[in-house]
C-alpha cells in the first residue's frame, strides 16, 4: 500500500509553507527547557515541515545585535522590553492571526503599545503562594484561609497557640532582602492591587507612598518578631532562603507557613524525598491578592513568513496551549492550557493562575538600577528596626533616578 501523508492536525494552519522552510527563534532556554520547548515547537514542526533555526542566548546585547543585523522570526523573552526597544520592527499578532480571545486581557495589555497587540505570554510563573503542611495544619485544625483578614486571624490563632507562623529567611549574598521585596509585592496587590503595583514599576506611584508604608509596616510586623517568624528580625536577615523553607517541613517543624514562589515545590523534595504532596507540602494562593505577581516569557515577531505567521498562530491556538501544558514547561497563559497539565502541582497554579484578575511582574527586577539595590537595603532596615517612612525616602530616590522622573 502506498505510504499516506501525515494528517495535519485542523488546527494547526500550515497555510502558504513549503517543506523545508525555515524558521530563526531566539530565546534563552538551554539543557531541560530547550527540550521542553522542542516538545512543544514538534507537533507544528511535525504538520508543516518547518525547520527551526534556534539561538540561545541569555545577553541582551547578543538579542540587539541580532535585531541591528538580521532579526530573527520570533523572539521569546522574558521582559516586554523589546517592546520599547524594537517596537517599530515587531510585527501586531493580531494581524499574524494569534488568537486574542485565549488570553486575559491584562495579558494583552501588558504586551500591546500605541495600539498594537505586540508581544503575548507563553510561560509564566507565578509567586503569590505559600506554602504548609497539610498534616501540621489538620493536627492544629487549622483551616487554609480565604481572605486577608483569615490570613491575619490565623497567624495570631498560630501564635496563641505556641507555633511560630512564618520562616522568613532572606539571606540571599549581595541579594539579600528579595524575598522580603516578593512578600512586600503580595501585600501591595492585596491592600492596593495591581494597577496601584504597576504605577509604581512606572513611577506614577512614588514608592514612599502611603500604600507601601502600610505594606511595610504589616510586613516588618511579621518579620521582626520572634513569636511570628523563626529567630526575629535576626532570623529573617540571617538566614538563607532555601533553609527558611526546609525549616516549615522539618521534624519538627519550626514554622508553619513560607511565601515563596512556585520552584520551592522541588527543593522540599530534594530536602525531604519521603515527602508527598498533598499530603506533607502543598501551597495556596496568597490570600485576598487582587492580582499575581510572577515572571513572563513573552514572545515577539521580527518576521511575517507564512512559517512565522504560522507558528504564532499555533503557540496562541488550543492546540498550543495544550502542547503547552502537556509538555510541562511552567504555566501557559493560554486558556487553552488549563486541563492538560500532567503534574498535580502545576495544574493547582495554572488554576490560581487561570481565576487572577491582573499580573505584575516583580518591583525589583522591573525598575531599572540602583532601584533593587535601594529596595533591598529598605528591607533589610526596617526589619532591623529602622524608620519606615526614612528608608523608603531613599528607596523612593532610586526608584525616581532609574525611571529618570
Amino acid at each position: 500500500p502506498e505510504t499516506e501523508a501525515p494528517m495535519v492536525p485542523a488546527e494547526i494552519d500550515c497555510s502558504g509553507i513549503s517543506p523545508g522552510d525555515q524558521l530563526t527563534v531566539m530565546y534563552q532556554w538551554s539543557g531541560a527547557e530547550e527540550e521542553k520547548i522542542n516538545a512543544i515547537f514538534k507537533p507544528f514542526v511535525d504538520a508543516c515541515g518547518v525547520e527551526i533555526v534556534a539561538e540561545s542566548t541569555r545577553d541582551a546585547a547578543v538579542l540587539d545585535a541580532k535585531v541591528k543585523s538580521t532579526p530573527p522570526d520570533l523572539v521569546f523573552w522574558p521582559t516586554t522590553a523589546p517592546l520599547t526597544l524594537y517596537g517599530d520592527m515587531l510585527k501586531d499578532l493580531g494581524q499574524l492571526g494569534a488568537s486574542a480571545s485565549n488570553y486575559a486581557d491584562f495579558w494583552l495589555d501588558l504586551g500591546s503599545t500605541g495600539g498594537k497587540w505586540l508581544a503575548v505570554p507563553v510561560k509564566a510563573d507565578i509567586k503569590s503562594i505559600i506554602w504548609y503542611s497539610p498534616v501540621q495544619f489538620e493536627a492544629f485544625g487549622y483551616q487554609v484561609p480565604a481572605t486577608f483578614d483569615e490570613l491575619d486571624a490565623l497567624v495570631e490563632q498560630m501564635v496563641a497557640d505556641g507555633n511560630v507562623p512564618w520562616s522568613m529567611g532572606m539571606e540571599s549574598g549581595p541579594a539579600t532582602g528579595w524575598t522580603g521585596s516578593d512578600f512586600i509585592q503580595d501585600l501591595l496587590l492585596t491592600f492596593e492591587g495591581p494597577e496601584y503595583v504597576m504605577g509604581l514599576i512606572n513611577g506614577e506611584i512614588p514608592y514612599d507612598d502611603e500604600g507601601v508604608v502600610k505594606a511595610y509596616e504589616q510586613y516588618v510586623k511579621w518579620a521582626s518578631d520572634e513569636k511570628y517568624t523563626v529567630g526575629g528580625a535576626t532570623g529573617t536577615v540571617n538566614t538563607g532562603f532555601l533553609d527558611a523553607i526546609y525549616k516549615v517541613f522539618s521534624d519538627p517543624p519550626e514554622a508553619m507557613m513560607v511565601k515563596q514562589s512556585g520552584f520551592a515545590g522541588g527543593e522540599i523534595v530534594k530536602q525531604y524525598p519521603d515527602l508527598e504532596y498533598g499530603v506533607d507540602f502543598d501551597f495556596f494562593g496568597f490570600p485576598g491578592a487582587q492580582g499575581l505577581q510572577g515572571g513572563a516569557d513573552f514572545l515577539m515577531a521580527f518576521g511575517d513568513s507564512p512559517a512565522a505567521t504560522a507558528m504564532v498562530k499555533y503557540l496562541t491556538s488550543e492546540a498550543g496551549g495544550a502542547a503547552w501544558a502537556e509538555a510541562g514547561f511552567d504555566l501557559s497563559p493560554n486558556k487553552a492550557a488549563l486541563g492538560h497539565y500532567p503534574d498535580e502541582q502545576l495544574a493547582k497554579k495554572a488554576e490560581i493562575l487561570a481565576s487572577a484578575t491582573g499580573f505584575t511582574p516583580d518591583l525589583g527586577d522591573t525598575i531599572p538600577a540602583p532601584f533593587g539595590e535601594a529596595e533591598w537595603k529598605a528591607i533589610v532596615d526596617a526589619v532591623q528596626g529602622a524608620d519606615i517612612p526614612t528608608v523608603l525616602a531613599a528607596a523612593a530616590s532610586a526608584q525616581s533616578e532609574a525611571l529618570g522622573r
